[in-house]
């Protein structure tokens, strides 16, 4: 019993707010060292426009961007009222148990 209280009282690594600061920091500092290599790197272009420096990270952000807005568009046309499934399963579980006692009234 004691053990599962000392389970319950410790912290995980991402329990603790520092842990969460180094993290971020060096999430950053990793984003800013790729930004300087972009600068650095030779890259083997085969268009023009891939010649922009950082073309690659706007890229992606564009195309994050895209798809967000096309899964918001996509929502409008696929989406089910709240109870879209509730509602068919309450229906059959009822009639289901209307006909049981029905039946067993004929007996």
């Amino acid at each position: 019993m004691a053990k599962n209280k000392q389970i319950d009282n410790q912290t995980d690594f991402f329990d603790k707010p520092q842990n969460i600061k180094i993290m971020m920091l060096a999430f950053y500092a990793l984003c800013v060292l790729l930004v300087v290599l972009d600068f650095i790197v030779h890259r083997h272009v085969y268009v023009d426009f891939e010649k922009v420096p950082t073309f690659y990270a706007l890229y992606g952000f564009i195309a994050c961007v895209v798809l967000v807005v096309l899964a918001k568009i996509m929502r409008k046309a696929v989406m089910r009222d709240e109870n879209y499934y509730d509602d068919r399963s309450e229906n059959n579980t009822v009639q289901e148990s209307t006909q049981n006692d029905n039946s067993g009234e004929n007996v």
